[in-house]
This record gives C-alpha cells, structure tokens and sequence, in this order.
C-alpha cells in the first residue's frame, strides 16, 4: 500500500499533470472560496501535510530532498506562503459578506482603535525579536550552512541550480531563447509591476481585504504569484534532479537517466509531418511562416476579439482607455505565452514556434 501510495505521488507531479492540477486547484479556491476560506480547511491542510510527512520521512529519496539544508527554508516559506493566502482569501470572504450587509469592513471598524507606537507597538517588536533570535540561534546550531567546496571548472554539480529565488529563471531557459528568458521576460515583469497604478482602473478594495470588487485583480496576482512563482520554486527545488530532468519526491535521482531529446521547432510539423514535403524551404521567413502568422494572430487578433468585452468590463467600455487597455492585453498575452508554450514542450515537444537561429530569433 505504501509503495502504490508513493508510486501515486510521483505519477501526480509529472509535469503535465503538476501544472495543470495547479491551475485547476488556484481557480477552484477562488471560484468556491465559501468552503475553502473556512478556518476547517486550513487546519485539515496542515494535519494531512504533516501527516503525510511523517509517513514519508522514512523514505530516503524523500528525506534527501527535504532536509537539505538550502531546501529547509523553502519549506517553512511553502507553509507560509499557503497560510497567508488562505488568511487573505479567509478575511476578503468575512468583508464581503460584511459588505452585502452593509456593516463595515474588518479594517474599517478595527482601524478605529489607536494604539501607542510606545509601549505597545515597541513591546510585540522586541518580543518577536528575542524569540526569532533564539530561533536562528537554534536553527544555525541544528541545521549545517549549505557551504560547498570552492568551484572549479572541471568538476561542476549537477544539478547545477540557481538560488530559489532565480529558479523561475532557470525554469524559463528551459522553453524560451536565452535573451526571452533571461531579459524581455523579466523586463515585461518589471515594466507590468510598474504599470499596475496606471492600467488599474478600478478604486475600490484600498486598505481592506476583498474579492467581490476586485476580482481581476485578485485572480491575476494568485495565477501569477502563487502559480508562476511559487510552483516555480517548487518545481526547481524538489522535482528537478541531475541533468535538470524530472524526478518524483520519492524517486532516486539517477544520474543515468537523460530522457530523448526530441524537441522539434513548429516548422518541422508544418512542412515535413503536414505538408509531407523532403525538407523546409530554405528562406527562414517562409520556413518559419505559420509560427509567424500563430504569433501575428496571438498577439494582434486576440485583443481585438476580446476589446468588445473586457473594455467593457474593466474600462466601462470608453475608447479613451484603448491605450490602457492594449497595454494591459499586451502584458497579458506575453505573460500567457509561458504556460502555453510549457505545455507544448511537455505534450508534443515544440522546442520553438518560430525558430530563426540564422538571426538569434527563437520563441
């Protein structure tokens, strides 16, 4: 039973199957947040987690990923990050409700009550400080630092993985052309942070937890945040392994397992499996044509399909926020090619949809 158990879990993080329950689970808690923002499930969460890590500590492909010492924190910041969550989904459903009744939010009637920054404010400070000292006192004695032996060029780790916080990064490298991966994806990151006050139009939900009135927003930041960071370091942590190949939480990292690579660019499917043809044209544009018309179509026909509603529903339909509204479609889209295209590798192997490395233009 135990082994068919294990067996089960390693099937469930299979790629494919990783990301796309993620994207189920992320839209099933938010469309029915009624039942999942009950104090009920959190506590089910976390007694089924922790049992489950205790029943697998004995494992020892299991117990090597989880106590290495670069991976400990990452799993108290898992913890943390899935209990704020919840307490941010738990305190926008009460104001909601609160709101349909119309008694004022729980910010609005608690931010009524002043306090002193001294002693109250200074006292909780110096207390969590005392007991978060004593805590990294005990961790550093417990846990040893992640140090290794100098680097030398002719014996390197594998894996080779960045720091948790750029494992987003290396994870893209896998599907995207160093220069989308590495600059334009980052920058259009950056660049969509900064534009958020502009784009936004709507006022509401400022200083208090809510859903109801801001729904775009609160499902935008979950999606982003919680599946394409967070799942990300996921991802990178605990089922990469040696060769960056896949590996269940209680599969043994082989380092002889160097799965095909098979990739091949959308123009081989076009010309050589569809069109039936010997080999491509040669002049790179009409060989990379119909990843070219895909893109065309992707990120210049979409938004005008989808103008009509959206403006209407987040820009009250005014043409005066087209420019608003395009930027916004366009971050969107790019932000929406990753999955699309992680998909794609993982299902039928599309390396790229456009492939020019004549020119260094892959995507």
């Amino acid at each position: 039973m135990g082994e068919q158990i294990k067996h089960f879990v390693d099937w469930l993080t299979q790629p494919t199957l990783y990301f796309s329950l993620s994207v189920l689970a992320i839209f099933a808690i938010l469309k029915f947040r009624a039942i999942f923002s009950k104090t009920s499930v959190i506590v089910a969460f976390f007694a089924i987690g922790t049992a489950f890590f205790v029943w697998a500590w004995d494992d020892p492909n299991f117990n090597r990923i989880i106590t290495k010492p670069d991976n400990v924190p990452i799993l108290i910041l898992l913890a943390s990050v899935v209990y704020f969550s919840w307490l941010s989904l738990h305190r926008a459903y009460i104001n909601d409700e609160r709101t349909k009744k119309g008694l004022p939010t729980l910010e609005g009637e608690t931010g009524k009550q002043k306090v002193f920054t001294w002693p109250d404010l200074v006292y909780v400070e110096l207390i969590c400080m005392v007991l978060f000292l004593a805590l990294l006192v005990v961790w550093s004695i417990k846990i040893g630092a992640p140090i290794e032996e100098p680097a030398a060029q002719a014996r390197t780790p594998n894996p080779s993985k960045a720091p948790w916080y750029f494992l987003g990064l290396q994870e893209l490298l896998v599907y995207f052309d160093p220069w989308l991966a590495g600059v334009l994806l980052p920058s259009f990151i950056i660049v969509g942070l900064c534009a958020i006050p502009y784009i936004d139009m709507n006022p509401k939900g400022n200083g208090y937890y809510t859903f109801e009135e801001r729904r775009f927003a609160v499902s935008f930041f979950w999606v982003g945040f919680l599946l394409f960071w967070v799942s990300f370091v996921i991802l990178g942590t605990f089922l990469r392994g040696p060769n960056w190949s896949f590996f269940g939480p209680f599969e043994y990292w082989d380092l002889h397992k160097l799965p095909p690579m098979v990739n091949v660019d959308l123009s081989t499917y076009f010309w050589f499996d569809l069109m039936g043809n010997s080999k491509a044209p040669a002049d790179p544009l009409v060989r990379e044509l119909p990843g070219i018309v895909l893109l065309l179509g992707y990120f210049a026909v979409l938004p005008v399909i989808l103008q009509k509603p959206l403006m209407a529903k987040l820009f009250d339909g005014e043409r005066r926020h087209l420019v608003r509204y395009h930027l916004m479609m366009h971050l969107l889209l790019w932000f929406g090619l990753i999955p699309i295209k992680m998909l794609l590798r993982w299902t039928i192997d599309l390396k790229y949809i456009v492939g020019i490395p004549e020119w260094f233009f892959n995507i």
